[in-house]
């Protein structure tokens, strides 16, 4: 009794293990006191068997130590790989948790089995063993909250933000940027530009011309209108041939005068054949007038006015119209035509100009020839009328004479006008030239063919007179020309056709002297000779 009690108090200050140890203690000592032969086997054999568990209990928590110690490693490879590496390692142990539950259960018990073989250090033994289980206990604790790839998963997400914070923010310098060039781009900003930049297109300062009576009103006093009266053969239904008188009409420009004439620039389809030329000015004064000069190969003549014939108020009211510069002509430039429209007076159109240099063929509705020209398009109306009349640019200037219309039904805004600098050098002659009287007109003699340019294409020719004919004894054979030479030029005016280059020996005399160029065949190609022609007279 004294023992149970001593054994009691000793184990007083013990914590929770040394108290299963005191049951356990007085369990036997009632016992012995009842049977002790029962008692000694029971306590020999709980003995054997407490030391049977300890072994057992001690293999198994080798094992379970091994187990933690490989938990451990592959928390630590857990933590140098990624977190989802780390997830799946975690996922193949043993809930840290149970396995910590069942070490400090293990404790417990194997400090029971200690107790049974020594009673009086029990406690102490106790409470190392359940020192060591708290250790266990909470390794488990921080396995279980998954310590390690929680770290892992957080320095993963840090370096995720990271890359889509820096994506978004370059993304959003990118944006900033483009929207910048865009606008130096818009801008016409070309500093950025490098030395394989083809540059961008300056800022216009272009503007649209939608008054234009202060030219018309400068310049109507120059523009008069031509009706040109000719006479036309044609044969009736029994082959009898007849006359008739037929009227056409275009426009004119008044570009010089001297003390006694004005000079008037127009077309020479207005005036070919005709037989009288009536002028009506800009007061609707008429008056008439005379060819001075014509030039077919440039659809260009000259037509002359007395002036003692017109009115006091006529000279008063018309003027010389100044001209331009045609080649400072840009394309996309605003333009005024004016002219006498389908007869009915002179009316106004505007446009621009569509091309420059433009290779235009025509053909003579009387004559039926065909010469070629570069001209200025425009897509300001010119009409039936408005031939020989004016191209004007913004500062009322002449830049161009109205020669033809691209006729069609398919197309629109299509004219053309002859440029003023290349007209005006032959207006100048045809005014300061002289034709020569007919008793003193000079002779080439040859019969010639127009190489037009439909039949220059087709056969390979080139544009000129081809001459078919040589009059034995001639100015032309005398010089050297052969049949089958084309002539294409005559004294450095373009020939293109006999009337053309009639039009120009009428302002030779018999015996000038000049220089006539033609284009000669030589083996299936033309070769161009340069040959001194002394004219001969008309009346030999």
């Amino acid at each position: 009794m004294d023992e149970k009690y001593t054994s009691n108090e000793n184990n007083t200050n013990n914590d929770s293990a040394s108290s299963d140890s005191l049951y356990s203690y007085s369990y036997r000592d009632k016992e012995q006191s009842e049977t002790t032969h029962q008692g000694d086997y029971y306590e020999e054999r709980n003995q054997q068997e407490a030391a049977r568990q300890n072994l057992e209990q001690e293999s198994d928590f080798t094992i379970k130590d091994a187990k933690l110690e490989e938990t451990d490693n592959c928390a630590a490879k857990e933590q140098e790989t990624s977190s989802a590496d780390a997830d799946i390692c975690a996922k193949e142990q043993p809930p840290h948790l149970d396995m910590s539950y069942k070490t400090e259960n293990f404790e417990q018990s194997n400090s029971k089995a200690d107790a049974l073989k020594n009673p009086s250090d029990g406690g102490e033994h106790s409470k190392k063993k359940k020192t060591k289980a708290k250790i266990v206990k909470s390794s488990g604790f921080w396995k279980s909250k998954k310590f390690g790839p929680v770290v892992a998963k957080c320095a993963v997400l840090a370096v995720v933000f990271g890359l889509v914070s820096g994506g978004v923010f370059q993304g959003v310098n990118y944006i900033t940027s483009s929207g910048r060039t865009q606008q130096d781009s818009i801008s016409g900003d070309s500093s950025n530009a490098t030395k394989d930049s083809i540059g961008k297109t300056p800022v216009s300062t272009a503007t649209t011309v939608k008054d234009v009576s202060n030219i018309v009103q400068n310049v109507m006093p120059s523009i008069v209108s031509i009706t040109s009266m000719s006479q036309s053969e044609y044969y009736n239904m029994f082959g009898q041939s007849q006359q008739y008188n037929s009227e056409s009409l275009g426009s004119g420009i008044i570009v010089d005068e001297d003390d006694d004439n004005l000079y008037i620039a127009t077309n020479n389809h207005v005036v070919s054949g005709a037989t009288s030329l009536t002028i009506c000015f800009s007061d609707n004064n008429t008056a008439s007038g005379t060819i001075k000069g014509t030039d077919p190969s440039s659809d260009l003549a000259v037509v002359q006015v007395p002036k003692k014939g017109l009115k006091s108020e006529t000279l008063s009211a018309i003027k010389v119209a100044a001209l331009g510069n045609s080649d400072e002509l840009q394309v996309g430039e605003s333009a005024v035509a004016i002219g006498n429209a389908l007869g009915y007076g002179q009316s106004v159109t505007t446009g621009v100009i569509s091309a420059l240099n433009r290779e235009v063929t025509t053909t003579d509705s009387q004559t039926g020839e065909s010469i070629t020209n570069e001209l200025v398009q425009t897509d300001a109306a010119i009409n039936p009328g408005n031939s020989g009349g004016a191209l004007l640019n913004m500062n009322g200037e002449v830049i161009g004479i109205n020669s033809v219309k691209y006729t069609d039904t398919q197309v629109e805004g299509m004219g053309y006008a002859i440029p003023i600098n290349t007209a005006q050098p032959i207006i100048e002659e045809l005014i300061t030239r002289e034709k020569v009287d007919e008793s003193k007109g000079s002779h080439l003699g040859i019969s010639g063919v127009d190489v037009t340019s439909d039949v220059a294409q087709n056969y390979r020719m080139p544009e000129g007179v081809y001459v078919a004919q040589i009059t034995s004894g001639s100015a032309a054979e005398t010089a050297g020309i052969k049949v089958g030479d084309i002539i294409t030029e005559f004294d450095g005016h373009k020939i293109d056709s006999m009337e053309t280059l009639k039009s120009q020996m009428q302002y030779y005399e018999a015996g000038t002297k000049v220089k006539i160029k033609v284009k000669r065949a030589d083996n299936g190609s033309y070769v161009e000779k340069e040959i001194n022609v002394t004219l001969g007279s008309k009346n030999s």
